[in-house]
Order: structure tokens, then C-alpha cells, then sequence
């Protein structure tokens, strides 16, 4: 089992940028591909970004395609998260996850999932 620690989240303003991190270990990171979720009060866990063991082929959500950037760097086993154009609709508990499936792209394939970090966008 992968150990997952979130950090970065705040309080920005809208418009603004933050950059998530997500720190692992109890695993060799180049072998786990990784993603990010957030849930929202009242609503469901969202799926947006994930990003293949070498750091290839990338996948995001509609709701932040263009605004979110998904990032590794597996010498420092740390996966990030940037996000641009921050909305109030984006406020939410941010969850990074870990999966060693290779269907990295469905959200059903994590399994191991960080404490969470509070994001809030005030408008």
C-alpha cells in the first residue's frame, strides 16, 4: 500500500492559481500512475486529472481541461497538481490518489487516496 500526503490547498481568491502536492511512499513511484479528485460538500467524488507511471499521456475532466495541469516528478515521488483560472465552483476537499492499474484514465481504478487538502475559491 501506497502512503499519500497532500499539501498546498488555501484560500484564494477567484481567477487566482494554486499548485497541489501530493507527496507518496511505501511504494516505488515510477510504478504507480497517479490522479487527482476533489468532493464538494453534498456532492460526489470528482474525478479530473491523471497521469501514467512515465508521465505521458495525461487525462482531465471537462469542468478543468485548460485550467488544471497534472504533473510527476518521480525522482522526487511527488505528484502536482496546478491550477489556473480558479473558479468558486472549484472550492472542495482535494484528494490525491494512486493506482497500479494500467487503466489509469477510470477513476474506479484508485485505491489508495491521500487525508485530503481544503481548497477555497471566494469570488
Amino acid at each position: 500500500q501506497v502512503q499519500l500526503v497532500e499539501s498546498g490547498g488555501g484560500l484564494v481568491q477567484a481567477g487566482g492559481s494554486l499548485r497541489l502536492s501530493c507527496a507518496a511512499s511505501g511504494r516505488t513511484f515510477s510504478t504507480i500512475a497517479m490522479g487527482w479528485f476533489r468532493q464538494a460538500p453534498g456532492k460526489e467524488r470528482e474525478f479530473l486529472a491523471a497521469i501514467p507511471r512515465s508521465g505521458g499521456n495525461t487525462y482531465y475532466a471537462d469542468s478543468v481541461k485548460g485550467r488544471f495541469t497534472i504533473s510527476r516528478d518521480n525522482a522526487k515521488n511527488t505528484v502536482y497538481l496546478q491550477m489556473n483560472s480558479l473558479k468558486p465552483e472549484d472550492t472542495a476537499v482535494y484528494y490525491c490518489a494512486a493506482t497500479s492499474s494500467y487503466y489509469y484514465t477510470t477513476g474506479a481504478a484508485y485505491d489508495s487516496w491521500g487525508q485530503g487538502t481544503q481548497v477555497t475559491v471566494s469570488s
